[in-house]
């Protein structure tokens, strides 16, 4: 099933409008990428986005990059569990890594600062 992200076909008041052309390609949008705690390897998803540009999707996250806050280092570090979710009630309980994510590490507790459905890496900042 496609997504259209085009004009609505109803008025304000509830009535129908009459369409003047058909759907166009640039009105096509996609389903979300929701990137989940993987087991094994991190699995990535190569789309054609519009204008031609690429967009990798993290479907399945092991690492993270974890940034601390105190020392300013960056280190690779395997995700154990996702804590909560405050996008989602629902991607809490399923498990699905957001931006604003609350991840557990190695390290400690992180959260998600990057958009890993969109830009195919997971980055996070450790808390206190």
């Amino acid at each position: 099933m496609s997504y259209y992200q085009g004009r609505d076909r109803r008025k304000p008041t509830g009535g129908m409008l009459h369409h003047f052309r058909e759907k166009r390609k640039f009105e096509l949008g996609s389903a979300p990428t929701e990137t989940s705690l993987g087991t094994g390897e991190e699995i990535k998803n190569i789309s054609r986005s519009y204008g031609g540009n690429v967009k990798l999707r993290l479907d399945e996250a092991v690492y993270a990059n974890v940034i601390d806050p105190k020392t300013k280092v960056a280190k690779k570090v395997k995700i154990t569990k996702v804590k909560t979710n405050p996008s989602n009630v629902d991607y809490s309980r399923r498990g699905v890594i957001t931006k604003g994510a609350i991840i557990e590490t190695e390290l400690g507790d992180a959260r998600v600062s990057s958009r890993p459905g969109q830009d195919g890496v997971l980055n996070a900042v450790l808390m206190k």
